[in-house]
């Protein structure tokens, strides 16, 4: 159990990123100090957004220079922190070498800043950003788990570098992070386990993997239907919330499923629809699995990823970071729609004529 002093600086790393931004902000209008761990602190324009949020809030926003992958990058900005937020991970689908674009920055990254965090004594606590993909690496393992549910005490067994290689990078680098917090006592680790994570972002560039699949549901991709993808859902600044929760509740401990909703594409494409209407051609039935089956290394995908989701549960329990980190979810709704008028507003999308 640990107390966190909120007049001592708060270091978070990829602060430009689509969750870490919405952490940045809760930061700071809390009035804390925040040490925004960056690539290029010179960027302005890739900063612009967070020097707005300062600009308003009661709290003070500094800005270090940090790879993932460079030893010793993140002592600097790490200095005086009790408090360590790691959310920097890759999410993208375009990868052409798993092993180096995924989950080398995955691993090493999570062992270079707890490696920081071993040289820093200030030190409490680390609340790291993992994934329900830590948990489940295909649906299809749903149904081996007790009720068909994942939970904090499993772990993906199922997935490596050949096959869903995001889900193996997240699996990792949380498992090195529980390997080096253990045999010391300075410090504690606290995990969050989101599902796919939705909502507005605060940059005007923000990119994530969700953003690509809202833009598909939208533009005409996936006119003709989706995949009977079942898939977890949480907003964005909900999970903002939930970090938040667990640096500063003392009791907050161990890993945490932070997931609003067990959903699919279609019931998205169905929300959708039923509020901006016909206006965009918003998938209106499921594919056939074979057919997706037949043409997935067609469109990038592997047909034993098809093959042990499609047509299978998706599950979690949510119940324990409802119960200890105070968590409480907006409607589904409202995130799916906020989220596709923010991009109508962007120009991502655009109506049918």
């Amino acid at each position: 159990m640990q107390v966190i002093d909120k007049s001592k600086p708060v270091m978070v790393t990829g602060a430009t990123g689509y969750v870490a931004g919405w952490l940045v902000k809760k930061l700071l209008d809390e009035g804390l100090t925040v040490h925004a761990m960056v690539r290029d602190p010179d960027n302005r324009q890739k900063l612009a957004h967070l020097d707005a949020i300062a600009a308003s809030a009661p709290g003070t926003i500094k800005y270090f220079a940090a790879d993932l992958l460079t030893p010793g990058a993140y002592d600097a900005g790490m200095q005086g922190c009790e408090l360590v937020f790691h959310t920097a991970s890759p999410f993208t689908s375009k990868i052409s070498d798993p092993q180096r674009d995924l989950v080398d920055p995955a691993l090493k990254g999570t062992r270079n800043v707890l490696e920081s965090v071993q040289r820093t004594p200030s030190v409490k606590r680390v609340v790291l950003t993992s994934s329900c993909a830590a948990i489940i690496g295909d649906a299809i393992d749903c149904e081996a788990y007790p009720n068909g549910m994942g939970t904090e005490a499993q772990w993906n067994t199922t997935s490596t570098v050949e096959h869903q290689a995001y889900s193996y990078s997240k699996t990792v680098a949380e498992q090195e992070a529980w390997k080096m917090v253990a045999g010391q006592q300075r410090w504690d680790l606290v995990v969050i386990n989101p599902s796919l994570v939705l909502g507005p972002g605060l940059s005007a560039d923000a990119t994530s993997e969700s953003f690509n699949l809202f833009r598909q549901l939208g533009n005409g991709k996936m006119k003709s239907g989706v995949p009977d993808f079942s898939i977890g859902m949480v907003d964005v600044r909900d999970l903002a919330i939930a970090h938040f929760n667990a640096g500063f509740i003392p009791e907050a401990h161990g890993r945490n499923i932070v997931s609003a909703a067990n959903s699919d594409f279609l019931s998205l494409g169905r929300i959708l629809r039923q509020h901006f209407g016909d206006a965009y051609p918003f998938p209106q039935k499921h594919l056939p699995k074979f057919m997706v089956w037949l043409v997935a290394p067609l469109v990038g995908f592997k047909r034993k990823m098809i093959q042990q989701n499609v047509g299978y549960k998706w599950q979690v329990d949510n119940s324990k970071g409802r119960r200890e980190l105070g968590i409480s979810y907006r409607p589904i709704e409202q995130t799916v729609v906020e989220f596709f008028q923010q991009m109508i507003d962007k120009g991502l999308v655009r109506p049918r004529r």
